[in-house]
């Protein structure tokens, strides 16, 4: 790096002490002195993680579409449908929030820490209203299957409580993040 302007420069110097002109990419895009196998090896990271932001939205896509159709489609229980639906729109939700992180990696090179607090958060709160659910709707739930539900219960809340904590130690302490 190269103090405050943050650039990456390299120093590719053969046994004279002068630059090795057959490794030295021509100046493109800010990357200057760089070699070419840099250039070319940062091209395709840059590839690969728009690779990452496109699968994710496909994905976020289809699970939508999925959510939207099976909550239409079902007619066996309203309740059960609506609690497969909500669930299946904050996976949606989440695959979002994990795609603007990568996205917002990409954009300005650097890599936040508050996106996947909020992530782990909304994971939690979606455990959480799943067990809440099925000890709501199910009625003939043994007790094996109920402690199970009350410590998976227990272990959600648990753990949005210490994200929480996290993200609101992350906003005194932290504060150079900037809100969007």
């Amino acid at each position: 790096m190269s103090g405050a302007e943050g650039e990456i420069s390299s120093d590719i110097s053969g046994t004279n002490g002068a630059p090795d002109e057959t490794t030295t990419a021509p100046a493109e895009d800010g990357q200057e002195g760089l070699s070419r196998s840099d250039v070319a090896l940062a091209k395709a990271v840059v590839a690969v993680e728009y690779a990452i932001v496109a699968s994710l939205l496909i994905v976020s896509a289809v699970v939508l579409v999925r959510t939207v159709v099976s909550f239409i489609g079902d007619t066996s229980g309203f309740p059960l449908s609506v609690i497969s639906a909500i669930d299946g729109i904050l996976v949606v939700i989440i695959l979002i929030d994990i795609l603007h992180t990568v996205f917002r990696h990409l954009r300005d090179a650097t890599f936040p820490v508050r996106p996947f607090l909020v992530i782990g958060i909304l994971a939690g709160i979606r455990d959480i209203l799943s067990s809440s659910a099925r000890l709501t709707l199910s009625t003939n739930l043994s007790s094996r299957d109920y402690g199970q539900t009350l410590i998976e219960l227990g272990v959600g809340v648990g753990v949005v409580v210490v994200l929480l904590l996290g993200l609101v130690a992350l906003r005194y302490v932290g504060g150079a993040e900037v809100e969007e």
